[in-house]
């Protein structure tokens, strides 16, 4: 898309901190608060994302302090008392890792997240080696766009494409991301058509067409 961030690649962070199979639970605590987040890829020794610890799994351990689980805590949560008696990062960590792919859109990130219920995604590459981490906190940086780089997409992607015999007579305007389509157009079958790709611009907030069929308006005179 024209000027726009659109790929998983162009948001998340590329620094990543990263633990192994067998890493202390302490340190991966450590880690987790030092450096303020939520969730910590577990890599093996090429690189490739194997699982994920959070916060959640570690909590497991504080949870069950001092408890004597009944039976039916027992086998319904046979996968968190095991957690709680963890000591590694292997044993800790939530396998296979939910992940995405670096080309992927942002849009399937946010239903991944959606989806899956998680805050956290490591991105990998076509091997499954990790190249970065995408946040929901990065995904929401499309809407940072300035509103003049949202007009030029419009223009480019919306209106020159659907109308170009009629694209001088159609005025695109943008105001905090929400984008105003006002003109005259040759038939109004493309209208719902133009809303639908002014909204699937990144960064657009809301659509707001107000284009009219011209032949109608011919007609009628």
């Amino acid at each position: 898309m024209h000027g726009s961030l659109h790929s998983v690649d162009d948001v998340m962070t590329r620094t990543v901190v990263t633990v192994r199979r067998d890493t202390p639970f302490k340190d991966i605590a450590a880690l987790i608060e030092e450096r303020n987040i939520s969730a910590l890829p577990v890599v093996d020794g090429e690189g490739r994302v194997v699982g994920v610890v959070s916060e959640a799994d570690l909590l497991l351990k504080e949870e069950f302090r001092n408890s004597d689980p009944d039976r039916f805590t027992q086998l319904s949560r046979m996968s968190d008392l095991a957690k709680a008696g963890a000591l590694t990062a292997q044993d800790l960590m939530t396998a296979p890792a939910v992940t995405v792919h670096d080309g992927a859109t942002l849009s399937q990130a946010a239903r991944i997240m959606a989806r899956r219920k998680v805050k956290r995604l490591p991105v990998i590459d076509s091997t499954g080696s990790l190249v970065g981490v995408v946040s929901r906190a990065d995904l929401l940086k499309v809407f940072l766009r300035d509103d003049e780089s949202l007009t030029e997409d419009v223009r480019h992607e919306v209106v020159d494409r659907l109308f170009p015999l009629c694209a001088d007579h159609i005025q695109v305007e943008v105001s905090d991301g929400v984008v105003t389509l006002t003109g005259w157009i040759d038939g109004g079958a493309l209208v719902p058509v133009a809303d639908r790709l002014s909204r699937a611009i990144e960064g657009v907030v809301d659509v707001r067409c107000h284009l009219t069929d011209g032949t109608v308006r011919s007609a009628s005179i």
